[in-house]
């Protein structure tokens, strides 16, 4: 490995850690935000999460579809398909945080078995976007400094985390759905 592939990725650590540190902190802190409650005139935008859960949908096939193109060696297709995948993420991060922002939190109201079927999977959710953020981030990083070898050893960890709380997302939200107001 090369110097300068080191140099090309060690310049993005300082964000990769700025960002994966903040992006959570940041939510969590929205999350508690109610503007209604600030005194704002908005309306809770409770048309959003089937939007929102549907990016995570249009997530998890991106994902599946990336790891088929770089099977094939479509590097192209791959990275494309990659990007977009990080976009619709982005996308989902502030539809979601726009909804907690303006709407009173839904609660589970199913009992028995489903309930702590519901809780195991929005906990692990929850716990798995915290930590797949450095990952795809770091993950990129060396796929954009060159440094394919490192790159492959992460995504492979990488790729099954993302992909579990892209569909626990959806697991979550089609769960919860029936008690929306």
């Amino acid at each position: 490995m090369s110097k300068d592939i080191l140099q090309r990725e060690k310049k993005y650590n300082k964000w990769i850690l700025v960002l994966s540190i903040t992006i959570p902190l940041v939510v969590a802190a929205l999350f508690g935000v109610n503007l209604r409650d600030l005194g704002f005139d908005v309306k809770p935008l409770t048309f959003l999460p089937p939007i929102y859960a549907s990016i995570n949908a249009l997530t998890a096939v991106i994902l599946v579809l990336a790891f088929l193109a770089i099977k094939n060696k479509k590097i192209a297709l791959h990275e494309s398909l990659m990007k977009t995948a990080i976009g619709c993420s982005v996308i989902f991060l502030i539809l979601y945080v726009a909804y907690h922002m303006t709407s009173d939190s839904t609660k589970f109201g199913g009992e028995g078995v489903i309930k702590y079927v519901y809780y195991f999977v929005l906990i692990t959710h929850i716990l798995l976007s915290i930590v797949i953020i450095p990952f795809v981030l770091i993950t990129f990083v060396r796929a954009l400094a060159g440094n394919f070898e490192r790159h492959k050893k992460i995504a492979r960890i990488t790729f099954p985390l993302w992909l579990y709380v892209a569909t626990s997302g959806v697991i979550v939200y089609l769960m919860i759905s029936p008690y929306y107001t």
